[in-house]
Formats: C-alpha cells, sequence, structure tokens
C-alpha cells in the first residue's frame, strides 16, 4: 500500500540538482540519513535515467544505507523545474521513495508501481497542484490507497 511519510507542500527550487538537495536535506533527520549522501545518490540515479515520469512528475527512487523500512516523501514545487522527463517538460510533483540497501527488490518495485499509478490520475496531480497544506496531500494519499484496497478486494 502506498503512503507518504513526509510531505513537503512548497519546494523552491531552480533546478533538478536544488531540488534532489533540498528534498535530501528536509528528510535527512526524520529519515536518520546523511543529506550530503542521499543527494549524491540521487544525483547518480538521475545519470542512469531520468525519474522524471511525465506530466510534470518525477518519482525518483533508490536504495540507501541507514534506512530500516522503505521511506516515501511527496514534494510540491511552487514554480515547475526542468528534470529532463521524458516527456520533456518540467516537473512540480515529486514522489521519492527511499528503500533500505538491504531490502527486496520487488517490495520497492511494487511501491514504484503504485507511486505511478497514482501520480498518473489527473485529478489527483490537479489536487496536489493546488493544495499547500501537508495534512491534505497526505490525507489525498490514504484516499487513493482506500480506494485502490476496495478495487482490489472487489477483483
Amino acid at each position: 500500500m502506498i503512503t507518504v511519510d513526509l510531505v513537503i507542500p512548497a519546494v523552491v527550487a531552480s533546478s533538478k540538482k536544488q531540488l534532489l538537495r533540498v528534498i535530501a536535506e528536509t528528510c535527512a533527520v526524520p529519515f536518520g540519513i546523511v543529506a550530503d549522501h542521499l543527494t549524491t545518490a540521487l544525483l547518480e540515479r538521475e545519470k542512469i535515467g531520468t525519474t522524471g515520469i511525465g506530466d510534470g512528475v518525477a518519482v525518483p527512487h533508490i536504495k540507501i544505507k541507514g534506512l530500516a523500512r522503505i521511506q516515501t516523501v511527496l514534494a510540491r514545487l511552487d514554480h515547475p523545474v526542468d528534470y529532463d522527463a521524458i516527456d520533456q517538460k518540467p516537473v512540480d510533483i515529486v514522489f521519492m521513495i527511499l528503500a533500505p540497501a538491504e531490502s527486496k527488490t520487488t517490495q520497492h518495485l511494487k511501491m514504484l508501481a503504485q507511486a505511478s499509478r497514482f501520480l498518473k490520475d489527473a485529478k489527483f496531480r490537479q489536487i496536489i497542484r493546488e493544495n499547500r497544506e501537508a495534512e491534505v496531500l497526505e490525507t489525498l494519499v490514504q484516499q487513493w490507497s482506500a480506494e485502490q484496497d476496495v478495487r482490489e478486494s472487489l477483483a
């Protein structure tokens, strides 16, 4: 089930690098990781291929040492930034997934798939873009997850 551990409702950044640094610095203390190491790991991951999935959305995802469990971050930018996304459009919504280095890849990939489905929904993207309150954004993710659980139970 997709969850959100940290919501950053109004990120100010002018580039992909600065965006990833701001997110890393914001989640370092709550997640018990070093911001510089996280920033470096995220930038290295982007060299492999962009995590900008289109429609103004990026889903950076990496495994990192020092985490006890998968941690997620939903960030909404005040102004979109160039992210080298697959559709060449700037990004204003980021859903970051951090998995423990020792975790099974399948768990990480399931979370990635769920986050991608959530963010492909135009209705939910619009609600994210229109809200600057962390509680509203967190509730939105919970609502979507609950709807998915109901759909799966009916299938």
